[in-house]
């Protein structure tokens, strides 16, 4: 196996990481875009996967807003998937 036994996981998750942010901004792009605007809604439509609301903890001195949520366009795939191709070929 070319890319998996001298790679770690977190290398592999900096990749997937990578390519979401680089594909989320591309959509955000293209949906500016006037040249794809018939097709650009069904690019950056978002899905929510995982969604954790924030929860708040007050320490008086210092206030704490912690959440997640996990909402990709079809964009941040396809960046997903450039960034898995990339890692397993280099």
């Amino acid at each position: 196996m070319k890319g998996g036994t001298n790679k770690g996981f977190g290398m592999l998750l900096l990749f997937m990481i990578t390519g979401a942010v680089l594909g989320g901004i591309l959509g955000e792009m293209i949906a500016g875009s006037a040249l794809l605007s018939g097709v650009a809604p069904y690019l950056v439509k978002t899905f929510s996967i995982f969604d954790l609301p924030p929860v708040v903890i007050n320490l008086y001195v210092v206030k704490l807003v912690v959440g997640f949520a996990l909402n990709p366009n079809l964009i941040s795939i396809f960046g997903i998937l450039v960034a898995v191709f990339l890692f397993r070929r280099f």
